[in-house]
């Protein structure tokens, strides 16, 4: 279930999402080296082949304008594993050509994006004007708290800089650190900020893999535009790349996981015991958590991604007027016929609904905490099992059920669709007075749900296997099958704190032009995390 909600989430939001590259600057590759800059384009960023050496590239950053505030940097980033307690020392050739600011070699050793354990750009000792190869060094001590070290060359304002030969290599500690944060004066690093620390990571982690889908599907999007690809052959590169993202976010997070067991048990060890004092430790939640927290508590919610730091801030996050939840939802689905369930040619028990996605949540009044508009977006996943080993054949533009010649082991019919759902929730969670401030409190008591949902379907597809030549044999066939391209229809929900049960039905018909009119109906339970 968990790769599952893994998988559904990067492939809405790889569909939904609009990933900007960062506010203050924009990466892109050289080989195996990124490169930032502030705004583009400040500078052009190439490599060519190194005459000496048919293996090594030699890497340029040249200034493009004649006037540039900031830097542009090629870089890389490792893991700090096999570097952890030594001293390291960053060694390159560096020639440069009317530099008029500054240009170095820079290396960072970082705890996450939590904290610099050491750095040096070579900025008290920067290279300027025109100049040669020649070798230049820096030196930092990485910290066993280290997660990651990053590397490279920067040039500041205009001119150009070529580097070559940029290795790390371990080195006696009694060599001195170079850099203006020494690493041997880093200070140890508080429980609650690695809590903190780690809960971001697991939020990054899914970001980051989001946002590489993005872009893996846009370019397969393009390959379709171009008629490289078929579009049958795009749909399954589309959820093969999503498999493979949501494996990555599955395996990355459980390393993660597993240092904050190591930080608990480390908490029971008494290694954080003036720490913990201070801090007052952290609780690691999954699911809805309407639980009070210590002041200084630290409280990672890895289902809804947020990171409380002190009941306070907990409190006051929740009672904003605007909320937002992760909503997921199980359970049974089947069609309306003639105004009819009963006697379905669906399995009640085999046909069934998923539904993933965002919702906000804002308190329609001010100062009243009843009513409160909920919207979002969301992917549902509804399937259908026929029942007399039955299959779906497109007549023209009617869709027919018949029955199959082949003996089925299993018939289903899935439809994927993206939707917007609207809702006006009554949630009588009351308010509650702290520290002479009033909180309006939300999905702390029960809550009633009224409204409704409108979309696209994103993909019809049919499943069905059976033996062959005592070989099982699974068919995928995918197509419009005349579904409706646009569907949509009412939905409810009563429940109590983040679960409810869940009912939708729509009012658009499955088929577009069958005569006999089939309207999904579902019902299940629905969470909101909070």
């Amino acid at each position: 279930m968990r790769k599952i909600i893994l998988f559904t989430v990067i492939l809405l939001v790889a569909m939904v999402a609009k990933l900007n590259a960062q506010s203050t600057g924009s990466y892109k590759y050289v080989l195996d080296w990124s490169y930032w800059e502030p705004t583009s384009p400040n500078y052009n960023m190439s490599f060519e082949k190194n005459p000496q050496s048919a293996a090594e590239y030699i890497f340029s950053i040249k200034s493009v304008k004649s006037k540039i505030d900031g830097f542009g940097t090629l870089m890389k980033s490792v893991s700090s594993e096999s570097y952890k307690g030594k001293t390291v020392k960053m060694s390159g050739y560096i020639k440069t050509e009317n530099v008029k600011s500054w240009a170095g070699l820079w290396m960072r050793v970082d705890f996450y994006k939590t904290q610099v354990l050491a750095f040096d750009n070579m900025q008290n000792r920067g290279i300027r004007g025109t100049n040669d190869w020649k070798k230049y060094e820096v030196v930092l001590f990485v910290p066993t708290d280290a997660t990651s070290i990053s590397y490279g060359t920067l040039l500041d304002g205009i001119g150009q800089v070529w580097f070559k030969d940029i290795m790390l290599e371990v080195i006696d500690d009694s060599v001195a650190e170079t850099g203006t944060i020494k690493g041997r004066k880093n200070k140890a690093i508080s429980f609650e900020k690695r809590a903190k620390a780690i809960g971001d990571e697991i939020k990054s982690i899914t970001e980051r893999e989001k946002k590489a889908l993005k872009e893996e599907i846009e370019a397969i999007n393009q390959d379709v535009s171009k008629g490289i690809v078929t579009k049958e052959k795009a749909e399954m590169l589309k959820l093969e790349k999503a498999s493979v993202r949501s494996n990555t976010i599955e395996a990355k997070v459980a390393i993660e996981e597993a240092k904050l067991n190591q930080l608990i048990q480390d908490n029971v060890d008494g290694k954080f015991d003036n720490e913990v004092e201070k801090s007052g430790g952290r609780m690691i939640m999954i699911g809805g958590s309407n639980t009070e927290i210590g002041k200084n508590q630290t409280e990672i919610n890895i289902t809804s991604l947020k990171v409380y730091d002190g009941n306070e801030d907990k409190e006051n996050r929740k009672s904003k007027r605007t909320t937002s939840q992760m909503v997921f939802a199980a359970g049974l689905n089947n069609v309306v016929t003639n105004g009819k369930v009963e006697n379905s040619d669906f399995r009640y028990l085999g046909s069934h609904f998923y539904e993933l996605g965002i919702t906000y949540n804002s308190r329609i009044a001010e100062k009243n905490n009843l009513l409160h508009a909920k919207y979002g977006l969301s992917v549902m996943y509804n399937n259908l099992r026929p029942t007399d080993n039955r299959s779906f054949v497109v007549n023209g533009k009617e869709t027919d059920l018949v029955v199959d010649s082949r003996n089925l082991n299993d018939s289903r019919f899935r439809n994927v669709y993206l939707v917007a759902p609207l809702h006006l929730e009554f949630d009588f969670s009351g308010n509650k007075e702290s520290n002479g401030n009033t909180l309006f409190r939300t999905h702390n008591s029960f809550r009633l749900g009224l409204g409704g949902y409108a979309g696209v379907n994103l993909k019809s597809k049919q499943i069905t296997k059976y033996d062959k030549n005592d070989l099982k044999v699974t068919d995928k066939l995918k197509g419009d099958f005349n579904t409706n391209d646009f569907m949509y229809g009412l939905s409810t929900y009563v429940g109590y704190q983040s679960t409810s049960l869940y009912l939708k039905y729509d009012l658009s018909p499955l088929f577009k032009d069958n005569i006999v009119k089939q309207n999904n109906v579902s019902l299940g339970v629905r969470f909101d995390f909070n």
